[in-house]
């Protein structure tokens, strides 16, 4: 997909017309500051390589050299990897031409996120790794983990430590993703900021929303300026409503952050990867695609979910929840919505977007903003007692060593 169309001017910051310098994670060098947050179901093997190919589109407009965005991999238990489960083995794989290549672990115990690391540094199965400390789902955090995790300021200090030593036996940084709190009265984001930056990690990303938000209301971008104001000797990421290249261009501006985090906001929308490198360049080229041109982008998307899971009728299924987010603003009906929503074979598929009209253009504002997930605040599920103190109790220790057994997705 290469057209494109020119929007309000980028500011460009540097000598060479780029608003960022590139982003520096560890030895690695990403030309384009974004980086494709990691979600569960969608940022398999099959998205990121979509994902890659609009990058690269967006760093030909811009001129750029090097790798465009990093894209990360799912969250991957860190349970799970260690024992080698099928699906887990199943999401660490990376094209041949993926690099670098970025997993994202989870973990609630020190010395199980520590073998797992080992494995992916010793076997070379990564480039970089991630830490989630930021999941806010109920079945995550009442068992410690996720969003939950930073409370406890040794078990935060510990699991990463323990990661970042095993990474720099094969210089393999490690990256810390993480969320305002608990609420807005349990917040753990300066502080953990801090520990990461002391115990080696190579950047910080910051959604600026509590685990009690979810993914609901408005990220708070001020928590994001105060972290890069704290922690100094390396980069803080943004996270949370980039919806455009220009809430992204917006978000460097009143933050000072040095660069962002993407997800919900690509969702259907793999070219915004194309836009944001292009914005980061300096430039004001924005991809505005036909209807002919989605339905051909969601189909090669189906097309690399039947690569990646070997099996068609598998790949039909996953490609259902991403129907309404490539289709939103778009005028297809509710039956050829439906019938999409159906799909299972790739001839069903072909001959469904064959009913579309090529030649509808991009809605505009009517296919802008939200994507995913969004649902009201809430209570977050702990375990009990969790928030009467700072440090792990025994009784917590017990809780723990449960919990990755009770976290499923490989």
């Amino acid at each position: 997909m290469t057209p494109v169309t020119q929007a309000g001017e980028a500011a460009p910051a540097h000598a060479d017309g780029a608003v960022l310098p590139p982003l520096r994670i560890g030895r690695h060098v990403i030309e384009s500051p974004v980086v494709l947050a990691p979600m569960a179901g969608i940022t398999n093997r099959a998205f990121r390589r979509l994902c890659r190919e609009y990058g690269n589109e967006g760093r030909a407009i811009g001129g750029a050299s090097g790798a465009t965005s990093l894209y990360v991999s799912e969250m991957i238990t860190s349970r799970a990897l260690v024992e080698r489960t099928p699906e887990s083995m199943r999401l660490i794989e990376h094209d041949p031409d993926e690099n670098p290549r970025s997993i994202q672990l989870y973990s609630v115990d020190p010395a199980t996120a520590r073998a797992a690391a080992r494995m992916l540094v010793s076997e070379d199965r990564a480039d970089h790794i991630d830490l989630n400390f930021g999941c806010p789902v109920p079945k995550v955090t009442r068992k410690g983990g996720g969003s939950a995790l930073p409370w406890k300021k040794d078990l935060f200090k510990a699991i990463v430590g323990a990661v970042v030593e095993e990474g720099a036996k094969r210089d393999i940084p490690v990256t810390v993703k993480m969320r305002k709190g608990i609420d807005d009265v349990h917040l753990t984001f300066l502080d953990a900021g801090l520990t990461a930056e002391a115990e080696g990690v190579a950047a910080v990303a910051l959604h600026g929303r509590t685990a009690a938000q979810a993914y609901s209301g408005t990220a708070d971008w001020s928590a994001i300026r105060m972290l890069k104001e704290t922690v100094t000797s390396i980069p803080v990421l943004g996270n949370g409503d980039i919806w455009s290249a220009e809430d992204a261009l917006r978000m460097v501006r009143e933050t000072g952050c040095d660069g962002v985090v993407v997800g919900r906001g690509c969702l259907g929308r793999p070219w915004l990867f194309t836009d944001l490198a292009a914005a980061f360049a300096g430039t004001s080229a924005r991809v505005t695609p036909t209807l002919g041109e989605v339905a051909e982008t969601l189909r090669t998307h189906t097309a690399y979910l039947c690569d990646f899971y070997g099996e068609e009728e598998r790949a039909c299924r996953d490609i259902r929840k991403h129907i309404a987010w490539y289709l939103k603003g778009f005028p297809a009906g509710s039956t050829i919505r439906n019938s999409l929503a159906l799909v299972d074979s790739m001839a069903a598929l072909d001959r469904l977007l064959a009913t579309l009209d090529p030649d509808v253009p991009w809605p505009g504002e009517a296919a802008e903003g939200q994507r995913g997930r969004a649902g009201s605040s809430r209570t977050v599920a702990l375990p009990d007692r969790w928030l009467e103190s700072r440090e792990l109790s025994e009784e917590h220790r017990r809780t723990i060593a449960e919990a990755e057994l009770s976290v499923s997705g490989g």
